[in-house]
């Protein structure tokens, strides 16, 4: 009897991403995140089980055909939403993916990650295909985390250990929002424990936009942080600073 395929829901994809790993990455979305970020400029991802169906192998085969466009670098990225909440079909499509000499990564905030017995099972299985991962550090103190996204930070802290001990290449990404994860001791602290994770590749520093507030109120919500302006170029360059100094 035929095995039957695991379905996946994406969002959305995205052919010519530069900004989501090395070279040029063809981009996957999936639907789908647990977190509640006042600034998400994607909260049309956040519903579970929406968008259109693919299987791993279809879904692939799509992305290969932009295979002649990402030179020696580039490869397949998968984003969200949040791509662990569908880690099943994450690992059957970097399977596919590494059969056929792609190279692969996952774009994740951390907090699905659970640290069980049954958990790191699935997850090990996964790593085993993966060739970096893209690690969103929101906030490093856990209550102002929970008041940005809606969750505390434990989980995403404890994942980013692992990948270490795991050895797994890592990029570390953190969003810079005036009045909300700028505060240079709260920098310093976050510095501070990416130091102690070894794999650490490379560290951006994303600036704050409001450009998907439009999307909260197509979807009836109230935008958290309408009136919060993107941070300046000296910001931005002092919290660099600050963050990927070594």
């Amino acid at each position: 009897m035929e095995k039957a395929q695991t379905i996946g829901y994406i969002h959305s994809l995205e052919s010519f991403g530069s900004a989501d790993g090395p070279g040029i990455r063809f981009v996957i979305f999936l639907s789908g995140c647990q977190m509640r970020c006042k600034y998400c400029h994607n909260p049309d991802t956040w519903k579970r089980r929406a968008g259109k169906r693919y299987t791993a192998e279809e879904l692939l085969n799509r992305a290969l055909r932009y295979r002649p466009y990402w030179g020696k670098e580039g490869g397949i990225t998968v984003s969200g939403g949040e791509p662990l909440l569908q880690m099943k079909f994450l690992t059957e499509l970097f399977r596919l993916a590494k059969a056929a000499g792609v190279t692969t990564a996952f774009d994740t905030a951390g907090g699905p990650f659970r640290d069980t017995k049954e958990y790191l099972g699935r997850f090990d299985e996964l790593l085993k295909y993966t060739d970096l991962v893209l690690l969103d550090l929101k906030h490093i103190d856990e209550n102002k985390h929970k008041e940005l996204t809606g969750v505390f930070n434990k989980q995403v802290l404890d994942m980013a250990r692992y990948l270490s001990d795991c050895g797994k290449p890592m990029w570390i990404r953190h969003v810079l929002v005036p009045g909300y994860t700028d505060q240079e001791e709260d920098l310093q602290r976050m510095n501070a424990f990416i130091k102690t994770l070894p794999t650490v590749e490379r560290v951006e520093v994303l600036p704050y936009h409001a450009l998907g507030a439009f999307k909260w109120a197509e979807l009836g919500l109230k935008y958290q942080l309408d009136g919060v302006l993107p941070p300046t170029n000296e910001e931005l360059e002092k919290a660099r600073a600050i963050l990927c100094s070594q």
